[in-house]
């Protein structure tokens, strides 16, 4: 039996001010015009992922091919160099900067769960065993994503991803999960695709996939990517409680280009012939919008454009 050391809750992608007060949210913007603190995710000295990751997926739920194709591709971007700027592998590459060098990842197995073996209502713990279906490996994580139908404890109040690890007879293993909010709370995690459900009401971006939910869960998924491998084991990269981290790009939620403030993603670029925005290519003629991330040479959120 394995032993869960926790799991880590990625909150909603609305920008942070508009879940304040407006009082607070307004004191928090005054005093950021007299002077912007650096933000510092303090290492504690864990372990990270490095090398070569294999990041195998459980598909649970319907997918079409086409979604599994632009999840899929993403992950392969990651590391595909051979892309017009700017890249998701760019990017990526921003996870490299962290303690202990590059972090290659690929993707790996993966394992269609249609039949809703669990249900269409799951409780946190049932993540772990779904994981588990595509077996253990080295130097692997398991990926759950769950369909629009799928309904998951906290899913859209609290949380749109999370990541977690445990242990087990063959050692420690970390495992994350993404859901698709297109039917449950496009508007909390799937912004800026979708009108916010609160705070500033800036109209939604154009998907670069033409898919609300799918476009929303590649946000979720850079986030929980990128806690994971910079905050695997609860000790790593992080700023607050453990239990309740911001993490590589939970620090700079709401941020996507140049002059992003709450509400407003920041400037990023549009597809001429279909209206879509985006800030990243990958391969196959994708294109991404990949949130900021905490750059620990510059100790600020860096964006792509």
């Amino acid at each position: 039996m394995a032993s869960i050391s926790r799991f880590i809750i990625l909150t909603s992608l609305l920008p942070l001010f508009s879940l304040l007060p407006p009082a607070l949210a307004t004191s928090r913007k005054l005093a950021a015009l007299v002077q912007e603190q650096p933000l510092v995710l303090q290492y504690h000295n864990g372990q990270l992922l490095k090398g070569n990751i294999t990041v195998n997926i459980i598909w649970y739920g319907k997918f079409s091919p086409i979604q599994r194709s632009i999840i899929v591709d993403f992950l392969n971007s990651l590391n595909s160099m051979a892309r017009p700027a700017p890249s998701v592998a760019t990017w990526w590459q921003t996870t490299g900067r962290y303690r202990g060098g590059p972090c290659t990842v690929v993707a790996g197995k993966q394992v269609l769960e249609e039949n809703y073996s669990l249900g269409k209502l799951l409780k946190t713990s049932q993540i772990v065993t779904l994981a588990s279906k595509a077996g253990r490996g080295k130097s692997s994580l398991n990926l759950v994503l769950t369909s629009a139908d799928v309904a998951i404890d906290g899913f859209c109040m609290s949380k749109c991803g999370a990541h977690g690890s445990g242990k087990d007879k063959m050692g420690k293993f970390v495992y994350a999960w993404v859901g698709n909010s297109v039917a449950q709370c496009p508007g909390q995690c799937a912004w800026p695709f979708h009108q916010p459900i609160y705070g500033p009401q800036g109209p939604p971006l154009v998907a670069p996939n033409g898919d609300v939910g799918i476009d929303g869960m590649i946000l979720n998924l850079a986030t929980v990517l990128a806690g994971t491998v910079t905050n695997p084991f609860d000790n790593g990269y992080f700023q607050g409680p453990a239990n309740a981290p911001l993490e590589a790009v939970s620090a700079c939620t709401g941020i996507f280009g140049k002059g992003a403030y709450p509400g407003y993603p920041g400037e990023v670029l549009v597809d001429k012939t279909t209206g879509a925005s985006y800030n990243a290519f990958g391969i196959n003629a994708r294109k991404y919008l990949l949130p900021a991330m905490w750059d620990p040479t510059t100790s600020s959120c860096e964006t792509l454009v």
